[in-house]
Formats: C-alpha cells, structure tokens, sequence
C-alpha cells in the first residue's frame, strides 16, 4: 500500500474455533484504500466465516477490528455494516421486483438521506451487459447467477468503504463473470477509499481480481 492511501480496516488477533475445530488462529490483516485483496484456504478453512465475521455479522471469538481506527465496539452496528458489505455466493433477496429488492437498503435508518437511483443501476447493468428492464422483473424467476448480480449492485449501490465479495460469481457464466469483474474494479477505482476482498475457487480469478493474499486455514 503507497504511504499516501489510508487505512481502511485493520484486524488482530482474530482466531475462530466451531465445534473443537481451530478454523483460524491470531489473524491479522490492514486493508489499505485502493487495495484488492483474496483470501485463500482449501473448503471448510472458514472463508466465509472469516468475511462475515469483518462484516460484523459474526461476533469475534477473540480480537479485534477496527474501521478508519475505530474499534468495532464503538460503531453502530448499523453503520458498520453499511461500510463493510458482505456479498454472499446465496443472496437471500426479498419479495417484489429486482429494483424492489435494489432499493430495500436505502429504506433503513442508517441510510437515511440517501435515495436509490434507477439510473445508476441501469448503468451498472449496461457494463455487465444486461438490459435495463432487468430492473422489472420479479426475484422469484430469477436463476442462482443473476441473484448473484443482484447482490453485488445492491452492494455497490450502498456505496461501502469495503466489499467483501464471497464467491459472488460462482454461478455465473465466463463472460458475464468477467463483466461483473471488470464493473467492480470500475466502481473501486471509480473514487478514492475502497477495498475489495475476494473469495473464489478459481485461481484464475483470484489472479485477475487481487493484488494481495491472505491464506488462512488448514484442510479439515
């Protein structure tokens, strides 16, 4: 990281254990502004567990993180959450139209103020190649791929500081993955302050999307 970027997140000492089983032990790791980072393991090393756990969707077993320097237990748990967004490979999307289900966010408290834009995310559709009535259909007929694009414009359109993105295209398609690719990196690269952590089983796409690794785990 340039000496000129700040740091956006930093975690020490996080350790995980389920069920007697060591996960991860005493990790540490400082995301820098700009930065894109993969973390690595083999199945069942807690990648996830790992991600959501940053979000503050998991609480710590031990250790602590910190946002911009502030210690997770001094932020509201809402803000947090809506600077560090976790993309999961199963979206869980509501009821309703796709931009029924872009726009829920911006419905809560911590992002009051704000407005979901129709535009931004036909543009956001536009680089990945979709048409903008996509916007008009109903969640319940779409495929496991196009639930994962949901999921990561409804991300990006909350404008986080951090994106943990977990396996956010295992269901898609080369081309349209490599889109959804290349639109993250547009949007990080888009304004100053943004990180991206990636998990993925494809090496080939670790390759493409992170300039940095963080192995944790050991095979169960």
């Amino acid at each position: 990281m340039s000496d000129s970027q700040p740091i956006l997140l930093t975690a020490q000492g996080l350790s995980c254990a389920v069920s007697g089983r060591q996960l991860w032990r005493a990790i540490r790791l400082e995301i820098g502004a700009g930065e894109r980072w993969a973390v690595t393991g083999p199945s069942g090393s807690g990648k996830t567990v790992f991600l959501r756990t940053l979000a503050g969707l998991m609480p710590r077993q031990t250790g602590e993180i910190c946002l911009r320097g502030r210690p997770f237990d001094q932020v509201w748990a809402p803000a947090w959450r809506a600077q560090v967004v976790y993309v999961p490979q199963r979206p869980a999307l509501p009821e309703g139209s796709v931009q029924a289900a872009l726009a829920a966010p911006f419905g809560f408290r911590v992002h009051r103020g704000r407005a979901f834009s129709p535009e931004t995310a036909g543009g956001y559709l536009s680089q990945i190649g979709m048409a903008a009535d996509f916007l008009r259909q109903d969640v319940a007929t779409l495929s496991g791929g196009e639930a994962q694009v949901v999921a990561v414009l409804r991300a990006l359109l909350i404008q986080p500081s951090i994106l943990l993105l977990d396996e956010p295209t295992a269901s898609l398609d080369p081309t349209r993955a490599a889109n959804v690719e290349a639109l993250v990196h547009h949007w990080q690269t888009a304004a100053s302050g943004r990180a991206c952590v990636w998990t993925s089983h494809d090496p080939a796409q670790l390759t493409r999307v992170s300039d940095l690794r963080l192995p944790i785990g050991s095979p169960p």
